[in-house]
């Protein structure tokens, strides 16, 4: 009988049940079987797979920690084979294999107690004969606990905090010269003590930008709480002052909150011992106090003033004389400064696009800028895979299905990681009423969205989102710009340090009459008139292709691979080769759509209308609308006047010469067919949507109204 480790109790073993989460264990067994399931053990990397890392236990036993039950991406862990690890034993099957589970805690000093455990069970270190094992692997492991820790064996005190005890200024970096209140309270005794002592200076305040070079320091930082997290270990703050963010942890024991009173948007004053982990520069914190009445409000302005002067842009430089986005310079600066604000303050920006070659392209061009900027004022390593999300939207309207993926999404990563409401960027999508709902959505949680769209928008969607970029809002004419050539204009904004990168898309985004400034950008930036048609074609095809996601790094290779600017050019041929796919696949479908065309003359405007339900593959690429989009140009020729009208079960596309107010045939159809349920999607640019048992009696509403309208 003996007494655990942690709270002395008495126990058969080293450690109590209630304990064992708490210590580490250092394993000279020789087998799996001798592991206990749910015990912390120190390990070494082995190496890496595709699904997980390979991690020896001792010398005789290797578990897999999967990419499953990392809290980051596999690609974001710095780990070397060789480096010693922290990991759970979370099961050993019947055939020897070991299930391992990520430890938030990753050296030694974060858990309360270390013992070794051999085939016939655990050992103090002092207790077994080779006392070299018992030694710490390496430096970190023999420091002095951090306020909160106790090593194994030591006797629980408190430790009087940072604030009381004074602290070492930082020895590098530079630091402001502001000085925080000495708050030194003493006894009569200790006064009589240290009568003849000379107080140590209290702490200067200094900025997360200044931390890198005063590792092993004790700083004072001051700022907004803009994250809260509870690990296995200790909790998790992050802090955000005026120059950047970093994350500070405060252990009081393991898995328990630390500081319960601070909460997300606290203006904090915070001193503690700056530190990496795992390559992150991180703040173990000593002392944690929230700020009120006039010291919260000095740290409130220096905050919002430092903000909104590196936030918002000092002038707008567009990247060519072009009319429609001159229109919307303001709103070009307003959502830059916007995106810019929402990544100083650590809120996650979350990018919606068309699943459409403009789309992708335009939401690629937000994140190219915003990615960097992340990286630079953030000091977690994978901070853009936390702060920046870029998603692909089925279709141009932010429906309710669409935002209610969204809040789920935002409420679970607050939940379970502490962040932020995120800022959710609308591009090539989103700007007509039928998004009002889902905007309204995410008002409700205090989410703020604004929207880059090049489609006629209506004048219900300023009043929904922060910004609108959308030049027909401006009285312009949208009939020769992109969502693109508004985003890229945007991005550049965002990170002026990218804009030779985002010279050439603009051009990438026009199908036909891309106008000279653009192209001219294009070929300054090393991409002639093939290599943006390539590059144009092959993000059609891949947007096609699991819409759903993202795909950064092929996204990256076709819109960046070699240009006179590139990163990558080894990727030199993979817009070749996936244009000349895109191409072989566009032509079968168009011959056979163009047998199937249906000629009628209409008051004078020729309609080609094309069954797109009998004579399209629906689960094929190219999509409905990519496909009509084609035709119409292909076909648009034979009449100065031409119209291509796509009819399926149950909706109506419209292409034209003229313009047509899709809104407006959509009232027409329904006055027509008022049994039709005929409704509009996407407003003025959008669709018409019906019942199918009408189908027949809504072309011929259609083909009506058109020649009313065109004659």
């Amino acid at each position: 009988m003996g007494n655990c480790i942690i709270c002395g109790t008495p126990v058969d073993g080293e450690i109590c049940e209630s304990h064992e989460e708490d210590a580490v264990f250092e394993f000279r067994g020789t087998s799996p079987s001798q592991l206990t399931p749910g015990r912390y053990y120190r390990g070494t990397v082995d190496g890496y797979a595709d699904f997980g890392v390979f991690i020896d236990i001792g010398d005789h036993v290797t578990g897999l920690l999967h990419r499953s039950e990392l809290d980051r991406r596999l690609e974001s862990l710095d780990w070397e084979p060789g480096d010693d690890v922290f990991v759970q034993v979370l099961d050993v099957r019947d055939n020897g294999n070991v299930d391992l589970g990520w430890s938030i805690r990753q050296r030694e000093r974060e858990f309360r107690g270390h013992l070794i455990e051999t085939a016939d069970g655990e050992y103090r270190p002092e207790d077994l004969e080779d006392d070299t094992d018992a030694e710490p692997s390496d430096e970190s492991d023999a420091e002095t606990p951090a306020a909160g820790e106790l090593q194994a064996g030591a006797t629980e005190e408190p430790e009087p905090a940072a604030a009381e005890t004074g602290g070492t200024v930082a020895s590098s970096g530079s630091v402001a010269t502001e000085t925080a209140a000495a708050s030194t309270p003493t006894t009569d005794d200790a006064a009589e003590s240290d009568s003849e002592t000379e107080q140590e200076p209290a702490l200067k305040r200094t900025t997360v930008d200044a931390i890198e070079n005063q590792v092993g320091s004790v700083v004072r930082l001051e700022g907004e709480i803009t994250g809260v997290r509870q690990t296995s270990g200790p909790t998790v703050f992050e802090l955000r002052d005026e120059t950047a963010t970093v994350e500070c942890a405060a252990f009081k024991e393991a898995g328990v909150r630390a500081y319960p009173a601070v909460e997300l948007d606290d203006i904090v004053a915070l001193e503690g011992e700056v530190e990496r982990h795992n390559g992150d520069l991180q703040i173990e914190t000593e002392s944690l106090d929230i700020l009120e009445a006039e010291a919260r409000e000095t740290v409130v302005d220096r905050l919002e003033s430092a903000l909104e002067q590196e936030a918002r842009p000092e002038d707008v430089a567009l990247l060519a004389d072009h009319d429609a986005v001159a229109a919307v310079e303001d709103g070009i600066a307003d959502a830059a400064t916007a995106i810019r604000r929402a990544v100083m303050e650590a809120r996650p920006v979350v990018v919606r696009h068309g699943a459409t070659a403009d789309g992708y392209v335009a939401g690629a061009a937000i994140e190219r800028a915003v990615l960097p900027l992340i990286r630079e004022k953030h000091t977690r390593e994978d901070a853009e895979y936390h702060y920046f999300e870029r998603r692909p939207l089925d279709g141009r309207v932010y429906d309710m299905d669409a935002a209610t993926n969204d809040v789920t999404s935002m409420l679970e990563a607050r939940d379970r990681h502490g962040e932020q409401l995120p800022l959710v960027v609308l591009v090539d999508a989103g700007s007509t009423v039928e998004s009002v709902d889902g905007y309204d959505l995410l008002s409700l949680y205090d989410a703020e969205a604004l929207v880059i769209d090049d489609s006629r928008a209506d004048d219900e969607i300023t009043d929904a989102v922060s910004v609108a970029v959308a030049p027909s809002l401006a009285g312009a004419d949208v009939a020769d710009v992109t969502s693109t050539a508004l985003a890229t204009n945007v991005a550049a904004h965002v990170n002026d340090d990218v804009r030779d990168d985002l010279e050439h898309l603009p051009a990438v985004s026009y199908w036909e009459d891309t106008p000279e400034a653009y192209l001219d950008l294009a070929s300054e930036a090393g991409y002639d008139e093939t290599g943006v048609s390539e590059r144009r074609e092959a993000v059609a095809l891949e947007a096609y292709y699991q819409s759903y996601k993202d795909k950064r790094e092929l996204i990256i290779d076709l819109l960046f691979g070699d240009g006179e600017n590139s990163e990558r050019p080894r990727n030199g041929d993979l817009a070749a080769h996936v244009s000349e796919q895109f191409r072989d696949k566009l032509e079968t479908e168009l011959e056979t759509a163009r047998e199937n065309l249906t000629v009628e003359g209409v008051d004078g405007v020729t309609v080609s209308v094309l069954d797109t339900d009998a004579f399209t593959h629906r689960y094929n690429f190219p999509t409905t609308i990519l496909l009509l989009d084609a035709l119409h140009r292909s076909e648009r020729e034979q009449a100065d006047t031409y119209v291509t009208l796509g009819v399926g079960d149950d909706e109506l596309h419209v292409r034209a010469t003229e313009d047509v107010n899709v809104r407006d045939l959509g009232d027409a159809i329904a006055e027509a067919v008022p049994n039709g349920g005929v409704s509009v999607v996407g407003g003025a640019d959008g669709h018409v949507e019906f019942l199918p048992g009408e189908r027949d009696s809504v072309r011929d509403a259609a083909l009506e109204a058109l020649g009313e309208t065109l004659a």
